[in-house]
Parts: C-alpha cells; sequence; structure tokens
C-alpha cells in the first residue's frame, strides 16, 4: 500500500470544479430571487 504525503497531490482542476459549482450556485441563487421578487411584486 502506498503512503500518503499530506499536500502532495495536485488540485489544481478540483479547485477549477470547485469554484465552477461555486458560480453555478451564485448565479442559480440570484436567479430563484429574481423570480420570487418577481412573483412578489406582480401576481399580489
Amino acid at each position: 500500500m502506498a503512503e500518503h504525503k499530506h499536500g502532495e497531490m495536485d488540485i489544481k482542476e478540483n479547485e477549477k470544479t470547485f469554484d465552477g459549482f461555486m458560480q453555478w450556485v451564485t448565479w442559480s441563487v440570484i436567479v430563484i430571487l429574481v423570480i420570487i421578487v418577481g412573483m412578489a411584486i406582480f401576481i399580489t
């Protein structure tokens, strides 16, 4: 079994994936909030 050495793994791809995911989540929340505010304004 190989020994694990902390800090040796290249995580550039993991960081890019996580940054993309966080950007997607941020835009999704913004869109959902805009929809909710629009519904509150125009449906009442």
